[in-house]
Order: C-alpha cells, then structure tokens, then sequence
C-alpha cells in the first residue's frame, strides 16, 4: 500500500508540473496574422524588402508603316541654251546662275561680224542653273551652252531603296523630303524602276518635289514613303524581352512578377506595338531583364503613368 500511494503521488506531482508547462509551450508559439500570407500560402515579404522595379502602364498608340529613301536633288528638266550660230561674240551678259527667269526674257545679247544685235532668250521659265557666257567671247555651236535653265524650277530627288521596299512603292504615292537647309517638302512618287544593282540589290526611285522652295541641285535628302498606319497598344523597346524563341514582356500584378508572352508589331520612336499578350491599363516593368523571375515580389516605382501603389491589386 505504501508503494501504491507513493505511486499515485508521483503521477499528481508530474501532472501539475506538466500544466504550466504547456501553457508556457503555447504562449512561446508566434500568432501569424491571417493578412500576412498571400492567397496561395506564401508569405509575403516584410515591407520595403522587394526588388525595386520602374514601371508604366501599356497604352494605345498609332504605329506608321513607311518606307525610308535616301537620295540627292536632280534637277526634273534642264533646257540647255545655245547661240543661234557660230561666229556671234557676246557683248552683254544680264543674268547669271541661280536667277529666275521668264520665257523670252532676254539672257544675253549677241553680236554679228556686220555689227548687228542678236539677243539671246530664254526658252523656257525657270532657274538659271549654270551659265559659261563671258563678254567678248565668240560663241560656238560645238560647245557648252551658254545657259541652262531649269524649266519650272522643278526638282526630282533620287534616290535608292532595297528591293523588298521597292515592291511596296507604286507611283503617285504621297512623300516627305527632308532636303538639307530647306526643311520638309511634300513630293510624290515619280518612278519606280523595274530593276535592282545586282551586288547591292538597291533600286533607283524619283521622287517629283513640290516647286513652291528654292532648292539646290545635288543637296542631300531623305524620302519617307508612308504605307499605311496601325493603331494599338505599345510599350518601350526596353521592355520586351527575346527568350528561348519567345517575345516576352514582364508585368507586375499583386506585387508579383508575371511573365507575359506577346506578339508584336510595328517599331517606331522607341515603341512597339503589342498585338497580343497583354491588354490596355498592364503595369508593365519599363526595362525587362533576366534578374527577374516568374513570382518575384518587387516593389513598382512609377514613370509617372502609374502609381507604385496600383500594381493591379
């Protein structure tokens, strides 16, 4: 009976000792707020502890299909003027080169042996383009003419394009020609022609200018033959990332990294358009990158287009 006793007491005396023990467990053990796990089980990192990422929202833009000539001024028509005859010297010059002129104005005048006065007319209105006449030459029919003019003023630019542009061109296509000193000028496609240099596969193409500008014969310019124009969304060059074969833009929503594969489109300025993959409003990250992976928290610092706070919570 002693023993029993003795035996019962000890299981008394460890069970009130186990109590506070337990207790003590329980209160060691930390409460995880239910907010502070994301909807799938991780949790999320501590404030201020994700990668900082700059971002901006896609947005609708309008992208221009062109086609891009480079070239020099020609000028479109230059009438040569020659003496009536030979044997005549020149007695008067009154123009010089780069004077406009009208049809029949007197350019120079001529004089025979028998001391008769021939003058010498322009045949045609225009820019006097070059000129050789000197008083007291004799003229000779065999050679330089005296004058050039260029008829109207009218200049073409020529230049070259590959051969894939040079099917998109077709004549009486609208263009803007950035001539050197003299700014933009509308113009129009003039002639394509039907073959290309072999070794270097570029194209000849004439470009007819509008007259209204004084221009420069041999002044370089660019033509820019607009095709068509397409209007979707866009995001930076900097944000598309090539992976694998894959074209891929990297979006942040609930302060995660989502990986996007898209289809793309025009280039233009800096922007592409997007035609699949993601829709209008995605915070997009502004410059893609192999450092970020599918599911990493980051923290969106805006480029003024959307708010760090907004990251499509």
């Amino acid at each position: 009976m002693p023993i029993t006793q003795g035996a019962g007491h000890d299981r008394r005396s460890r069970a009130a000792l186990a109590a506070p023990l337990a207790l003590a467990l329980v209160a060691a053990v930390p409460v995880v707020p239910a907010h502070a796990q994301s909807g799938d089980g991780a949790k999320e990192p501590a404030a201020g502890r994700g990668q900082a990422v700059t971002v901006l929202r896609a947005a609708r833009t309008c992208f221009a299909s062109s086609v891009q000539i480079f070239g020099v001024l020609v000028p479109r028509d230059e009438v040569p003027v020659m003496p009536p005859r030979d044997g005549l010297k020149v007695v008067d010059v009154l123009v010089d080169a780069g004077d406009q002129v009208t049809a029949g104005q007197t350019l120079a005048t001529l004089r025979d042996p028998n001391g008769g006065a021939t003058p010498l007319t322009a045949p045609a209105a225009g820019v006097i383009s070059a000129s050789t006449a000197l008083i007291g030459m004799t003229t000779s029919l065999r050679s330089d003419p005296l004058f050039k003019i260029i008829a109207g003023g009218a200049f073409d630019m020529v230049g070259q394009a590959t051969a894939e542009d040079m099917l998109k061109l077709k004549a009486d296509q609208a263009a803007t020609v950035r001539v050197a000193g003299a700014g933009d000028i509308s113009g129009k496609v003039r002639q394509v022609a039907a073959t290309v240099e072999p070794n270097t596969q570029l194209g000849r193409v004439t470009i007819a200018l509008d007259a209204s500008k004084r221009l420069l014969a041999n002044a370089a310019a660019s033509a820019t033959v607009k095709m068509s124009e397409s209007c979707g969304l866009s995001v930076p060059l900097t944000a598309v990332l090539y992976s694998d074969g894959a074209t891929i833009v990297q979006v942040v929503r609930n302060e995660r990294v989502e990986t996007r594969q898209v289809t793309v489109g025009l280039l233009a300025g800096g922007q592409v358009e997007i035609r699949s993959g993601i829709k209008e409003g995605d915070v997009v990250v502004a410059r893609s990158g192999a450092a970020l992976r599918e599911g990493d928290f980051v923290r969106a610092v805006t480029t003024g287009q959307a708010s760090p706070n907004d990251s499509q919570k």
